[in-house]
């Protein structure tokens, strides 16, 4: 028996909520109810109980994406699963079609070493507030990171006390004396060992990770694997990623035959000499290089956050295991489970066409304005006019905004972020921060309450009433 859905939305989206739902043919039943407000941000809790004696015998009601309310305490009134859809009624199909095959984003299978590339210079209490930073955005293990010819006399403090903490440690030196000093306080992992160094393996009992002797020695490094295979010790290998124009490819292809040859065996991959070492956004990068750690079965990252343009690094990695893990369990393209590493563009970007806000515009009946983005450029309309521009300077002499200088300040915010939005094929929301994927913080919100009133509107009403 088919399933039944009552959708739930406002006077001027229920035309489209109703073609959407007629075009798709979907394999359930639905309802459209409109619960008596002109837009679904205004939608609460409270009023859909109000106007909505029952569910209609649905088996599940869909709110609109932005409407505000308790979806626990909705479900316990009406008896039947409440949940959101989508914000945007185009995108309603796309919203079914993900939930027919909802994939588990917690989960992953690459560990993350985050490197403190300056451990050296810095005191226990600021390793441990960068740890936890770092824990924070998706870190799996602490990589200490020992700078040449520096003295590191608290390495073992600053070991013990990550170690005390909970954290995993790794110890990234080319120094074999503070390799073994930091295996002796109980680092989890030393970078980096080569055949020329095995001895240490056998004095502590980190997980060694093991390079060529000299760069790209693949046999260097297939002896000192033997070594260990031999002795039957644990280790990671890492064949070593070199930087665009000095090998990249040449170094790929190292990480692709050792994992022919050895299906078994635990790879390192280091994504900071691609990442730090390409003046490009490091979003798209982080992905195919996951991407590939993916395809290989690679399930070590070594990260590194140096260079201010790889600010979200760690996001990025975290943001992309997940999806590379998704998309691997469901045998699919990483396409449709995440918008996190689309920071600049949207897939979607204008979900409503130039026709369709003409015809919300002529609907208006009131003095507040409302903007949209569509190809043609930004829109802002009210009761007195519909007016269209590319360059938001353009509306300044057509609102009429003299001695309304917080809403002529409000105004301004929302069309410059409006022009962002369509200049980059960005999705705008009104009064919405524009969504940058993982590239910068959510601010957080209450969905169960509307929001406050903004700080221009708020001085307004507070200068009226005094």
């Amino acid at each position: 028996m088919a399933e039944k859905i009552l959708f739930l939305t406002g006077h001027l989206a229920e035309p489209r909520l109703k073609a959407v739902l007629e075009g798709m043919k979907p394999e359930f039943e639905w309802r459209v109810e409109d619960i008596g407000v002109k837009v679904a941000a205004l939608m609460t809790e409270d009023i859909i109980m109000r106007r909505l004696e029952d569910a209609r015998g649905a088996d599940k009601i869909l709110l609109p994406g932005r409407c505000r309310g308790d979806l626990d305490k909705l479900s316990a009134h009406y008896g039947v699963p409440v949940e959101r859809g989508p914000d945007e009624v185009k995108d309603i199909p796309v919203f079914f079609g993900r939930a027919r095959r909802a994939s588990d984003m917690s989960k992953y299978d690459i560990n993350i070493f985050a490197e403190i590339i300056d451990a050296t210079a810095m005191s226990v209490e600021d390793i441990l507030a960068s740890a936890e930073d770092y824990s924070h955005r998706g870190a799996d293990v602490i990589d200490l990171g020992c700078l040449p010819d520096t003295p590191f006399p608290h390495l073992e403090d600053t070991v013990k006390a990550l170690k005390e903490y909970g954290y995993k440690v790794s110890v990234d030196s080319a120094d074999p004396e503070e390799l073994l000093r930091g295996g002796r306080a109980g680092a989890d992992y030393l970078l980096s060992l080569d055949e020329t160094r095995l001895h240490i393996a056998d004095e502590v009992s980190s997980v060694p990770v093991l390079i060529p002797a000299t760069h790209g020695d693949m046999d260097s490094l297939r002896r000192a694997m033997a070594v260990l295979d031999e002795k039957g010790l644990p280790y990671l290998a890492d064949p070593v990623l070199d930087p665009i124009n000095f090998g990249f490819m040449t170094s790929l292809e190292r990480y692709a035959q050792l994992r022919r040859e050895r299906p078994d065996v635990d790879i390192l991959l280091g994504t900071g000499n691609l990442t730090e070492l390409t003046e490009a956004d490091t979003t798209g990068i982080t992905a195919t290089l996951i991407g590939i750690a993916s395809e290989l079965n690679i399930k070590n990252v070594l990260v590194v956050q140096v260079s201010p343009h790889t600010r979200r690094t760690y996001e990025e990695h975290d943001a992309a295991r997940r999806l590379m893990f998704a998309s691997g369990a469901d045998g699919e393209l990483p396409k449709g489970y995440t918008d996190e590493l689309l920071g600049l563009h949207a897939k979607r970007p204008f979900p409503l066409t130039p026709e369709e806000i003409a015809e919300n515009a002529a609907a208006v009946r009131d003095k507040n304005f409302r903007i949209d983005v569509a190809e043609d450029g930004v829109h802002i309309y009210n009761r007195d006019g519909h007016h269209v521009a590319e360059d938001i300077f353009e509306f300044f002499p057509r609102l009429d905004l003299e001695g309304d200088a917080g809403h002529a300040f409000y105004l301004a915010a929302e069309l410059a972020k409006a022009e962002i939005a369509w200049r980059l094929g960005k999705r705008y929301a009104q009064d919405e921060p524009l969504d940058w994927g993982v590239a910068a913080d959510k601010p957080s919100e209450d969905r169960t309450r509307l929001k406050e009133a903004g700080h221009t509107l708020a001085i307004k009403k507070k200068r009226e009433e005094s």
